[in-house]
């Protein structure tokens, strides 16, 4: 099976895309995940092309396909609250200026939460995401929408298969628009991962497999149905290393990107590192490994 791995790293105003491109490297990575900027504002550098020409060298060198690159798109964008137009026309503005980037940066693919229905039902909500994504995907052209599924927090819309479909029924041009799935959301929503094959029997009836564009790959601090959405490094959770491993290597999900968002270990303190050259190796040696303690003690 061809193991597409990598995880989310940085995109800084000094090095932009070649940055990313070498911190995806020293993680054994074949693929990557990043923001092209803030991930809670709008502000925005303007894209050094010539660092972009030295990342895609560097990439085709290691063979890292642009295809499999995803962008996310931040967080502020919440296409299921339409109760101030002047910031809904700001947030879709902004949205189709950042498609563009990433077109511009040479990629094809950007993850949306979907939203929060704010003072309004989930049905109004799903039917402004529907609004909102036709309105953007008319001004832009090329890029792929990645829904992403979600783990029910307060209000938030696209916790379950159905509602996903509902967007994407509404989506005028289903050839730019996708999903993204992530196991801590899914197991926060209350989906089984050991029971992976029935979930994709059901999308697959509902959606289509061929619309799962991106995975993300996160073990969870939390049970099954706790609708909080905390991940975990991969291993240490209550998912386990053992069913997302089954995840990870489902022949059915062969060629989609998995992409690692767990925590660093030991946040904001003196021991503080990046877990992702670690947690790609058990991946890929299918075995875990306990290596925070060895991280630590080396």
């Amino acid at each position: 099976m061809n193991l597409i791995i990598g995880s989310h790293v940085s995109f800084n105003n000094k090095e932009q895309l070649l940055g990313s491109v070498k911190e995806a490297l020293s993680y054994n990575a074949n693929t990557f995940m990043f923001y092209t900027g803030s991930t809670q504002s709008t502000q925005r550098s303007q894209i050094n092309d010539s660092l972009t020409y030295e990342a895609f060298k560097l990439m085709v060198d290691n063979n890292i396909i642009s295809d499999n690159v995803i962008v996310h798109a931040p967080y502020i964008i919440n296409l299921a609250n339409r109760q101030d137009e002047s910031k809904v026309k700001f947030y879709i503005d902004f949205f189709v200026d950042e498609l563009n980037r990433v077109k511009s940066l040479g990629f094809n693919k950007i993850v949306l939460h979907p939203g929060s229905a704010v003072n309004c039902t989930k049905q109004e909500g799903i039917n402004n995401i529907i609004l909102g994504l036709n309105e953007v995907i008319s001004k832009s052209s090329d890029v792929i929408i990645l829904i992403e599924y979600m783990a029910g927090k307060g209000n938030e819309v696209g916790s379950c298969i159905d509602e996903l479909k509902l967007i994407i029924d509404g989506v005028i041009d289903k050839n730019r628009i996708g999903v993204c799935l992530d196991t801590c959301h899914m197991n926060d929503s209350g989906i089984d991962i050991n029971e992976i094959d029935a979930f994709l029997d059901e999308f697959d009836s509902k959606i289509g497999l061929d619309k799962i564009k991106c995975f993300h790959i996160n073990d969870s601090l939390n049970d099954k149905g706790a609708h909080k959405d905390r991940h975990a490094n991969i291993g240490y959770g209550t998912i386990g290393f053992d069913t997302l491993i089954n995840v990870i290597y489902n022949k059915r999900l062969e060629n989609v990107p998995f992409i690692l968002e767990t925590p660093y270990v030991n946040r904001n303190s003196k021991d503080e590192f990046a877990p992702y050259k670690y947690e790609i190796e058990n991946i890929r040696n299918k075995k875990f490994k306990d290596f925070k303690n060895e991280v630590l003690n080396e």
